[in-house]
């Protein structure tokens, strides 16, 4: 879909863009060039440049062939390094988009953006246009001329523009327009200067070595990758895209780098997800680790020691999520200033799911503790002293009604995926005590486990419908259900479940695109409807695959892969005519497609 096609020219479609990052925050390129996504100096900081969510007023960084000219976008093989590259009549130029990885962190601190502006073929002109709009379009900025630079400077961040072009200001946005002819070179960067760091310079051959070094930064990780099998581009442009979703000084995994992107366009299902999710960064340490990437996992399992507490008294111990340095506080408000991605309002900042209830998280981090134990090394015994802690307290309340999984705001239900959590949560830690033989009230927890077990078996389990359903007393499915194979709660070929696979076929399939339930059937607290979610159709390949049905999972594979943007990413979910949809890229999407692509390839021999 081309820029003007999805009924707003000043929007490009989700899925126009790649992304660029350096663990710390992250930027979005659009296929045009231009940078309408970034905040500084991390993840869930006031953006710097967000037209993607006001094409107006929330400012961004264009850079583009200044002639009619065709685009492409790739990210240089194996890394994070973003290419976008303009065909005109009279040359070929490209964009080499991409923030440093550096040891020293003091230089880290800067979170330098670098674009490097390359002709490749005959001559080409250019155009650039700096026009930051810092805390999400609400702070006035002004801007001054040092030692050859300008300095954006707003009340709480001082940003520093270099270029080796000549480049003119109004006081308020910066402007150049250039030519290169074959073989040129022209470079911006743009450096966070507050905070004791010292606006610096950025020539044309520290440009060039800092491109070197981050190629060599990513392809070194990524050669780490235990995955030799079929589907092994996506796998790897997923790890990478989960590896820049890790925020470096502490560990943490955000969900999504970004906010607000609807899952209706028009409607009000715009959430923020630049946090921590326990369930998504629990699934995301069991993908790292099918990879061989242990180093992220121990990061998170730091993060836990070091920011996440228990909390007392008659609260649940966790949240469902923190911050990205592990505060507890993250207040949902609304920003009126700002329209929303093509009208899509509100734009939300922080998230009042926050306090929600959500049983189903201590299944997913135990799951991931456990197997950390397994395949990294043994956890210490205060760790199991809080994995004993949390167990206990499952075992009291695994029967409580909560929001579930999919952080409705309809009221609490039993749900059944919840149920199914706390069941992981119980035996994954029965199953640590038993082979390292450490103390645990087994009694107290085979008793709970099997009583988790009975209530789903029982409560969970619609005659009717020959199916698992969502929640007790309802007749409506839901497809987080699909996880009872994966979790091994119940065998992939027992007919049980395969009536059910073939209930959720029949109901929340569409050519094998997979919603997450009918919120007409079951009412959600929201208005409008929403896309299929993607994390739910590699599910639904990993359940066929489980199930010995090769042939539609490799199927469904290949369908879902037709559905990633241009350079392999994926947003939350897919619209009715194959369009991205909601917060861009999602960490849970791309975690589900190794997890497919590893299990179905193992099946397949």
């Amino acid at each position: 879909m081309g820029p003007d096609e999805d009924g707003d020219g000043r929007y490009l479609p989700i899925s126009e863009h790649g992304m660029i990052g350096d663990m710390r925050s992250v930027a979005l390129v659009g296929v045009d060039g231009t940078i309408d996504w970034y905040c500084c100096p991390s993840f869930d900081a006031p953006s710097v440049f967000a037209a993607i969510l006001d094409a107006d007023r929330g400012g961004s960084f264009r850079l583009t062939a200044s002639v009619p000219s065709r685009t492409k976008q790739f990210y240089f093989p194996d890394t994070n390094v973003l290419i976008t590259r303009f065909f005109a009549e009279d040359g070929v130029g490209e964009i080499q988009d991409f923030m440093p990885i550096l040891g020293d962190s003091t230089e880290a601190d800067r979170h330098r953006l670098i674009r490097r502006v390359l002709c490749v073929r005959g001559t080409m002109p250019f155009s650039a246009v700096v026009a930051p709009r810092f805390d999400y379009g609400r702070s006035s900025h002004t801007v001054r001329r040092q030692d050859g630079m300008l300095v954006f400077e707003c009340p709480h961040l001082k940003l520093a523009l270099t270029a080796s072009v000549p480049v003119a200001d109004d006081g308020r946005d910066a402007r150049a327009e250039f030519t290169l002819s074959e073989g040129e070179t022209a470079v911006f960067a743009l450096d966070r200067v507050d905070g004791g760091l010292a606006p610096r310079d950025c020539p044309l051959h520290e440009a060039a070595e800092q491109f070197e070094q981050t190629v060599c930064y990513w392809r070194r990780w990524l050669s780490q990758s235990r995955y030799r099998g079929r589907w092994r581009e996506m796998v790897h442009r997923s790890a990478l895209t989960l590896k820049l979703l890790t925020y470096a000084p502490t560990g943490a995994i955000v969900a999504g780098p970004t906010t607000s992107l609807p899952e209706q366009i028009g409607g009000e299902r715009n959430w923020d997800y630049r946090y921590v999710w326990i369930r998504d960064a629990g699934f995301c340490v069991y993908a790292m680790l099918r990879l061989g990437f242990t180093t992220e996992a121990t990061a998170f399992m730091e993060f836990l020691s070091r920011h996440v507490s228990l909390r007392g008294g008659d609260q649940a111990p966790l949240q469902i999520m923190y911050g990205i340095d592990g505060r507890t506080d993250l207040p949902e408000q609304e920003l009126p200033n700002l329209e929303g991605y093509r009208g899509s309002a509100p734009v939300r900042i922080g998230n009042g799911a926050v306090d929600q209830l959500q049983l189903d998280i201590y299944g997913a981090l135990i799951d991931s503790i456990y197997l950390y134990d397994k395949w990294v090394q043994p956890i210490s015994s205060d760790r199991w002293e809080e994995v004993h802690d949390l167990v206990d307290w499952v075992c009291e309340h695994w029967d409580t009604p909560d929001e579930g999984i999919w952080e409705t705001r309809g009221g609490r239900k039993n749900f059944l995926f919840s149920r199914l959590m706390c069941w992981v949560a119980i035996e994954r830690a029965m199953r640590m005590a038993n082979r390292r033989g450490l103390p645990a009230d087994l009694r107290r927890w085979r008793e709970a486990r099997d009583a988790v077990y009975h209530w789903i078996m029982k409560k969970g389990w619609s005659p009717e419908r020959a199916a698992f359903t969502q929640h007790e007393g309802a007749d409506v499915l839901d497809a987080s259900v699909l996880m009872m194979p994966m979790m091994k709660f119940m065998a992939p070929t027992d007919p049980r479940w395969l009536s059910t696979l073939d209930a959720l076929t029949a109901d929340l399939v569409s050519d094998s695109l997979v919603y997450r339930y009918d919120p007409k059937a079951s009412p959600d607290g929201l208005r409008g409807d929403e896309g299929t979610f993607s994390i739910c159709s590699f599910w639904y390949v990993e359940a066929l695959t489980r199930a010995g049905r090769l042939d539609d999972a490799q199927l469904a594979f290949g369908k879902m892969l037709t559905y990633a943007n241009h350079v392999g990413l994926y947003a939350e979910q897919i619209g009715q005519t194959g369009e991205q949809l909601g917060n861009f890229p999602q960490a849970f999407t791309h975690l589900a497609l190794i997890s497919a692509a590893f299990n179905l390839d193992r099946a397949l021999g």
